[in-house]
């Protein structure tokens, strides 16, 4: 299974809004400066994360995105279907259909294996990654990133943040 890159962005960039003080928006721009990614493709990540609810947007000169709840209501699965929408990773196009040793009007009554076990794995995927919080995130990260980037990286958002 391959996500679009906009599903590392929006993730990431979530994680810098998580920690955002109450009140306080940060741009496009500089969420795309601090990663390092095009303006215009991360907006659009920007905007199914809006479309889903999982952050607020404000116009004007101190405009930009915010979490639109805690970091601990938002699973990773919602930001992942918020780009990438909710249908499943694997489509079944029922080739079976096709075997040449089928009797003529044989009917399957039941998806096959193949079907039910990728089905059954995207269920395992998407439950592990709706047990994936936010705050999980934001809490694997302060102790993961060394304390002075982690710390000069918030002034620096802070220092953009309307």
């Amino acid at each position: 299974m391959i996500l679009k890159s906009q599903v590392e962005w929006a993730l990431h960039c979530c994680a810098i809004l998580a920690g955002l003080p109450e009140g306080r928006y940060l741009s496009t721009k500089a969420l795309a400066e601090l990663h390092g990614l095009p303006k215009e493709y991360l907006s659009k990540a920007l905007q199914s994360l809006s479309q889903a609810s999982l952050v607020e947007t404000t116009l004007g000169p101190s405009g930009g995105y915010r979490l639109a709840k805690t970091p601990s209501d938002i699973n990773f699965l919602e930001i992942v279907e918020a780009v990438e929408g909710k249908a499943r990773s694997f489509t079944c196009t029922n080739i079976r259909a096709n075997n040449p040793c089928r009797p003529q009007g044989y009917c399957d009554s039941k998806p096959c294996a193949v079907a039910r076990i990728m089905w059954e794995a995207d269920e395992a995927w998407r439950d592990t990654l709706r047990r994936v919080r936010l705050s999980d995130l934001v809490g694997t990260l302060s102790e993961e990133v060394p304390a002075d980037i982690w710390r000069s990286t918030f002034e620096w958002v802070l220092k953009r943040a309307g």
